[in-house]
């Protein structure tokens, strides 16, 4: 029986044992107060992958041994190395997958570690979740920034948050500093610099009150989010997308459907499928763990 454990890297850490690829059953978390959302954010390198380090020890000894260990972390992540992390500002440049094979080694777990972006992890947790594992799947999370993810896995940066969709000089709310990006417009952070004197929440629930100011924003996020699902089609052909992320509560699919009509009009490009699924904390570890186990050649 293939078992291997899937850890999901934010501000806080989520983990879990995946069995025969299929979804993750059990997830850990800490800290175990799930409002604690951001406690990682400024902590140092050693002992962050310290602390990782000892969860995964903690869920390895309950549950036995595991074949491979696979690492989900927001951020360009090649070849173990993470090659920018704009939200865990302290893991840029680091050989993360290395330090963390290393320390459970030193603890007697020798199992190889494998790093990936943690939308690309959430894209293969969903493939699992629904059954389409033998197809290609691409996810869009919309959090606290923007992922976009694909399965199966292939080379690329596909950093689909920073595309850019406006061409206005004025977008610069991006976190990365740069201008007219998706995430600039869709991000939680970068609503909250836009607006000063409202929470995301209010912006929305202005413009159903009919507020123009928010109601034209709220158009503007939902053709950013139609703009970037639209490149991607005209770049990788359609298929099926899913949507989820603590924020898909801000999304109108009818909107979407309409923007995205009027972007993609090559009839073989038409035939794609949206869909938005309620965000779970076993996405991103069952697809951790299940990325491990293709790395590992299982």
């Amino acid at each position: 029986m293939e078992k291997n454990l899937g850890i999901h890297l934010t501000g806080s850490v989520s983990l879990g044992v995946v069995e025969d690829q299929k979804p993750c059953s059990s997830v850990h978390h800490f800290p175990e107060n799930r409002e604690e959302t951001d406690s990682l954010l400024d902590m140092p390198l050693d002992q962050l992958v310290d602390l990782v380090c000892d969860q995964a020890l903690h869920i390895i000894s309950e549950s036995g041994p595991v074949e491979a260990v696979g690492l989900a972390i927001p951020g360009i992540v090649r070849d173990g190395v993470v090659e920018d992390a704009p939200n865990l500002a302290q893991l840029k440049g680091s050989r993360v997958a290395e330090r963390l094979q290393q320390g459970l080694a030193r603890s007697g777990v020798s199992v190889p570690v494998t790093a990936l972006n943690d939308a690309d992890a959430i894209a293969a947790g969903i493939a699992a979740k629904h059954g389409r594992l033998d197809r290609f799947v691409r996810v869009w999370s919309l959090s606290y920034g923007i992922g976009f993810g694909r399965y199966p896995y292939a080379e690329g940066i596909w950093e689909g948050g920073h595309c850019v969709v406006s061409l206005d000089p004025g977008e610069t709310y991006c976190g990365c500093g740069g201008r007219g990006h998706l995430e600039g417009i869709m991000g939680y952070r970068a609503m909250r610099l836009r607006f000063l004197d409202m929470e995301p929440e209010e912006v929305f629930a202005n413009a159903k009150a009919g507020d123009e100011r928010c109601r034209e924003f709220v158009h503007l996020w939902h053709r950013g989010l139609a703009a970037g699902t639209a490149n991607s089609i005209h770049m990788e052909g359609p298929g099926r997308f899913y949507y989820t992320g603590f924020n898909i509560r801000f999304l109108d699919m009818k909107l979407l459907q309409h923007y995205l009509q009027q972007m993609v009009k090559m009839s073989p490009l038409q035939s794609y499928t949206l869909e938005a699924i309620p965000m779970s904390d076993d996405l991103a570890v069952t697809g951790a763990a299940i990325a491990a186990g293709q790395a590992a050649g299982q």
